[in-house]
């Protein structure tokens, strides 16, 4: 069964507010640790998944669906971000 298209939208807009943020990260000389670091970005990632809970449509399954495939798509595009994060810590 497809997902709703306003969940949809939803989605399209939480991702790339969330690509934004991870663009916006700054990495300086007094980095925090990586495992820090990956709590940080999961804590980001739960945030947008409670914020974006709130304005899922549909039946309890449709938004459960929903909000699922927006924490998906979030922590693919966190995955590039923290290797390039852990690269950085390897250059100090």
């Amino acid at each position: 069964m497809a997902l709703l298209q306003a969940n949809k939208d939803l989605i399209s807009t939480g991702m790339r507010e969330f690509n934004i943020l991870l663009n916006q990260q700054v990495m300086h000389d007094n980095p925090i640790p990586e495992e820090a670091m990956v709590i940080v970005v999961d804590d980001w990632v739960n945030f947008y998944v409670n914020y974006y809970r709130q304005k899922m449509t549909g039946e309890q399954e449709e938004q459960d669906r929903a909000l699922q495939e927006l924490q998906q798509e979030l922590n693919t595009l966190a995955t590039p971000f923290l290797a390039k994060y852990s690269a950085f810590l390897k250059t100090l």
